[in-house]
């Protein structure tokens, strides 16, 4: 199974280097100069990427791979998928660490059983990492803190996520 790591957003400067979504918990690690990284293209063919070098700005990570060297070569490989293989990732060693792969299709219900929907994607932000759950009852995406308080459960053995949100957080907007 692929797990994605990261989004080509776009360019940035005239040099080449790529403004990178980060969907990973271990960014310096997936983007390490030397790594090479799979990538889907828009066409869906897959190739080969090799982080020269990569840096936070702004809270974005700004990444320089080899063989793109100019603004209209970055802007070519705009929303480049890049991704690892699941199958090559070692345990998580954590029972309260789960990697988006893990919790992407589980169920997510209330503590008194409620269904609620289902989680789509796992969110990275600067502010914390969100469940995007789409809702079961009408579809709209529910973005949910993943956080202790607000999510007490996660069985992946049972393909369940338990929830106890504060007032108004599952309220339509």
């Amino acid at each position: 199974m692929e797990l994605v790591v990261g989004r080509v957003a776009k360019s940035h400067g005239v040099r080449g280097e790529l403004v990178v979504e980060v969907r990973t918990d271990e960014p310096e690690a997936r983007f390490a100069p030397g790594v090479t990284l799979r990538g889907r293209l828009r066409s869906k063919e897959v190739r080969d990427f090799t982080v020269e070098s990569a840096r936070e700005h702004s809270g974005r990570l700004l990444v320089f791979v080899a063989g793109i060297s100019d603004r209209t070569a970055a802007d070519a490989i705009r929303g480049v998928l890049f991704f690892v293989d699941s199958d090559d990732l070692p345990p998580s060693g954590d029972s309260d660490e789960y990697y988006d792969h893990e919790l992407e299709g589980l169920a997510v219900q209330l503590t008194d059983g409620t269904a609620i929907g289902t989680v789509t994607e796992v969110l990275h932000s600067a502010a914390g990492e969100l469940l995007s759950v789409r809702a079961a009852e009408d579809g709209r995406e529910i973005l949910i803190p993943f956080v202790n308080a607000i999510v007490p459960t996660v069985s992946l053995a049972d393909r369940l996520v338990v929830i106890d949100p504060p007032e108004g957080l599952l309220d339509p907007e």
